[in-house]
């Protein structure tokens, strides 16, 4: 059965949907981006359906400013007080002894940055954003794997002494993938600390030729974020799609949150 429900966060009113179920333990859902509790394709509410049908019950709510809920968007770095209010009101409403969040994007950061202080138990992170600069182009990182995989390609070859290539936007694109990610990369600096001074276990989920997810994992391949990486498990899905809606996407989605379900228990 699904209920929409509200919860409130400091005067504002925040809209959610709670999908019910006997499990002990829930899945908590947080949008990325601007994106309502639905998700992209309305993924995230199918993912829900699946999730409660197997046992476990589910908890999907719009942040502040977003969809249905009162407020003003403030952005993932900002959440941290509806993130702790939203737990808060999935173990009120049923009797959940832990919680294992999934967030994509940057949803997923928030989620790395403040679930201990929300007491989350386990994390799903999709596709974390880590990228800091503002720019009309993809970050370096995706436009250097964009050219390895074209220059692989006979075809990309002949189009470029055909002039089939915009030889404007490649001298471009070739400018902005020789900026290296700046070593003082807070953000992900932040995330890291916050994974790495943390008990609970969290699972990495990456489209491999999706944007975000390529310049998350250059930027945890430095030294630095090793220990992180070496706790965490990491898992990558062949797919272009951010939102993981390509044929198959779902299917493995759900298999890996009911994995996390399952461990969590």
């Amino acid at each position: 059965m699904r209920e929409v429900i509200g919860f409130d966060c400091e005067g504002d009113r925040i809209a959610a949907t709670l999908d019910h179920a006997e499990g002990r333990t829930g899945l908590l859902i947080v949008s990325g981006g601007n994106e309502i509790r639905i998700g992209a394709h309305r993924g995230m509410a199918f993912l829900a359906q699946r999730v409660a049908a197997a046992g476990y019950p589910v908890l999907r709510y719009d942040r502040r400013g977003i969809g249905d809920s009162e407020g003003e968007n403030r952005g993932f770095l900002e959440s941290a007080d509806e993130l702790a209010a939203v737990t808060q009101t999935f173990r009120q409403a049923l009797p959940v002894e832990r919680i294992v969040a999934l967030g994509n994007c940057d949803a997923a950061t928030a989620l790395a940055l403040f679930h201990q202080r929300a007491g989350i138990d386990a994390l799903l992170l999709a596709n974390p954003w880590v990228i800091e600069t503002e720019s009309d182009l993809p970050p370096p990182a995706a436009i250097r794997a964009r050219y390895a995989e074209r220059l692989r390609d006979p075809r990309q070859w002949i189009r470029l002494a055909r002039g089939g290539v915009n030889i404007r936007k490649l001298v471009k694109g070739l400018a902005r993938s020789a900026n290296s990610p700046s070593k003082g990369n807070s953000l992900a600096i932040d995330m890291a600390a916050a994974l790495a001074s943390s008990d609970a276990p969290a699972t990495i989920l990456l489209a491999d030729r999706d944007n975000t997810a390529i310049a998350f994992r250059e930027a945890f391949q430095r030294p630095a974020f090793a220990s992180v990486c070496a706790r965490a498990s990491i898992a990558i899905r062949e797919t272009a799609s951010h939102s993981f809606a390509r044929e198959g996407d779902a299917d493995w989605l759900f298999a890996k949150v009911i994995e996390a379900l399952e461990a969590a228990q």
